[in-house]
């Protein structure tokens, strides 16, 4: 493992360089090399897990101000899943420094998603070790936080309900939502809809879809009011 490279293209030193080679050390590695001290990274999976699902927790609970418990677990599940976490691994090229057994190599193991998702966390143990909780902050806002931000994870975010029971508090308001604009061909089309609320545009959004685009046009309306 080139930890060297690793560290040019994440853009952080690691003082002990051990602990960075230890979250990309796969138990079947361990396993071929007996005689010799090597760590695989499944404890610092552990500890990562937890600074990672702390550090989502931290940014939803303050960005989305609106959003109420049960959203935000579930916003929370889909950014921190084995899926989510493999894309991210990937996004960085991670797979190219994991240390594997011969068989897992074998097998296609440097791009099964699980594998992946413990490398990434096993980092973001070795990260806070190594640095501290704000410099795992500070990698989580350079490569996860915009994928949330971009909507990556609109699935799992229904702002529209929010919305909906911001606006019941208010008595006398009503609210609705209406499409603009339709661009692009049939088969590439973008939506422009705008929420309405008492007889005034609260928030526009666009999409692929019109749920997308409401959802994003609910999203600046909660922004908005927020």
């Amino acid at each position: 493992m080139n930890v060297t490279q690793l560290e040019k293209q994440i853009g952080i030193t690691f003082s002990d360089k051990n602990l960075l080679r230890q979250a990309f050390t796969h138990s079947s590695y361990v396993n071929e090399h007996r005689g010799k001290s090597f760590s695989d990274n499944e404890r610092l999976e552990f500890l990562g897990d937890a600074v990672l699902e702390l550090g989502i927790s931290q940014y939803l609970y303050r960005e989305n101000k609106n959003m109420p418990e049960g959203e935000m677990t579930k916003l929370r599940a889909s950014i921190v899943c084995e899926p989510s976490l493999a894309n991210f691994a990937r996004d960085l090229q991670f797979g190219d420094y994991i240390l594997l057994g011969k068989g897992e190599e074998q097998t296609g193991g440097r791009d099964r998603p699980a594998l992946l998702a413990d490398a990434f966390e096993a980092f973001l143990g070795s990260l806070y070790l190594d640095h501290g909780y704000d410099k795992v902050l500070s990698f989580l806002n350079e490569h996860v936080i915009p994928k949330i931000t971009t909507g990556a994870f609109s699935h799992a975010m229904d702002y529209k309900s929010q919305l909906q029971e911001l606006v019941q508090q208010y008595k006398n308001q009503s609210i609705a939502y209406e499409i603009v604009e339709e661009k692009g061909p049939s088969h590439d089309r973008e939506f422009v809809v705008h929420v309405i609320i008492k007889d005034e545009m609260a928030g526009a959004g666009m999409g692929r879809t019109k749920k997308e685009a409401e959802q994003r046009a609910a999203k600046a309306a909660l922004d908005k009011y927020s």
